[in-house]
């Protein structure tokens, strides 16, 4: 099998999958208990919390664990919507953000608030001074990913971060869950005030993970219950999910550059070789993450070029699931302008350590084939 949807999900390191069955069966206890058992699972839910802050460069009362990307996204926008709304009710977005931004916005605006999309240039890549002309007296909170999910597109960042610091009541969200690990992000230097982060994308384990949140920060819980975390997401904390997420965190910053190198070094290899296939248009940019790589055949849809190459023994993807008149339109392609046939037959290739060049080099003999054949199907 070769594995090549790693944006959609990694494969849990085995060092994971044995932290959470150790705590699991051995700190089985609930953190908020009284008795001595109930006390050792919570000293190991603060251990974890001091651990992740460390790795993550934020103090451990900034980290909230939550249960991974969709949940974070939401605690972060609506919390600090609903929180701070009579300060304002107008919001700030891209027109390429993940389907739990997207949504959680587009709710919102069912209770009364205003949200700006600002478009992209044909990579995907807003432009700070876009996000300067929309700001208003009413903004409180402005939601830019770090890196696209389909594209693989580095937002400027730092640079909307430092705009946005001589407007101290606009919050400043960024949902960095393709990004970690992938690519530099400061939450203090770039004036992050939240931060949304995975564990099922970094080796860890899917319903893991944490919303990173300054200390100045308040928001509007959406779980109302017990006190656990801060007090902003109530309910019994999943205790060996979050050593598990820590565990794959440790993991991740261990040979940090040299796993990027092997990273980038793939995706060249596998960019390179798409760019001799005339069949192929390639939608990401080239200075994007390095383990992302969009790229279209026009005249197929892409499901079955999917299921051809499954049939071999690999699995890619194609766009996130998007809300979009047209099911077979990518929302994200569309937003930057691409025309028609790419954005109905955009396939992704998504990579993780664990992939190797021979792979790509099969991955690309296998694709020729697969176009052969489909090419004498339809002659």
């Amino acid at each position: 099998m070769i594995y090549l949807d790693n944006s959609a999900t990694t494969h849990p390191h085995d060092e994971v999958l044995e932290s959470f069955q150790k705590v699991a069966d051995q700190y089985f206890a609930n953190p908020s208990s009284v008795h001595r058992f109930g006390s050792e699972a919570e000293r190991l839910l603060d251990r974890s919390r001091k651990q992740a802050a460390q790795l993550l460069n934020v103090s451990p009362q900034e980290v909230v664990f939550t249960s991974g990307g969709t949940e974070g996204n939401n605690m972060a926008i609506k919390g600090v919507a609903l929180q701070h709304q009579t300060r304002g009710k107008h919001l700030i977005t891209t027109e390429i953000e993940h389907p739990s931004v997207m949504e959680a916005f587009k709710a919102l605006e069912t209770l009364g608030f205003e949200v700006t999309y600002i478009n992209v240039d044909q990579n995907g890549k807003v432009n700070p001074e876009d996000i300067k002309q929309a700001l208003r007296d009413d903004t409180i909170l402005v939601s830019v990913m770090s890196v696209n999910n389909e594209l693989g597109t580095i937002q400027p960042v730092q640079k909307i971060g430092e705009l946005l610091k001589p407007y101290p009541k606009v919050f400043f969200h960024v949902d960095h869950v393709q990004g970690l690990g992938k690519i530099e992000l400061s939450l203090n230097d770039w004036g992050i005030d939240l931060c949304t982060l995975s564990g099922h994308k970094i080796h860890g384990l899917k319903g893991t993970g944490a919303l990173l949140m300054q200390k100045h920060v308040r928001i509007f819980p959406l779980l109302h219950g017990g006190n656990q975390e801060a007090e902003v997401r109530a309910g019994t904390e999943n205790l060996p999910g979050t050593v598990a997420f820590v565990k794959a965190l440790r993991l991740l910053h261990e040979n940090r550059e040299q796993k990027i190198d092997h990273l980038s070094g793939m995706r060249k290899m596998l960019w390179e070789g798409l760019m001799l296939r005339d069949f192929c248009r390639i939608n990401s940019p080239e200075d994007g993450a390095p383990h992302i790589v969009n790229f279209s055949i026009p005249g197929y849809k892409p499901e079955v070029i999917i299921h051809a190459l499954g049939e071999e023994g690999i699995f890619i993807s194609t766009k996130s699931a998007c809300s979009s008149k047209q099911p077979d339109v990518s929302a994200v392609l569309k937003a930057c302008n691409l025309d028609y046939e790419r954005t109905t037959s955009a396939l992704r290739v998504s990579l993780s350590t664990s992939n190797r060049r021979e792979e790509i080099d099969l991955f690309l003999k296998k694709l020729d084939q697969t176009v052969e054949n489909l090419q004498a199907t339809m002659g």
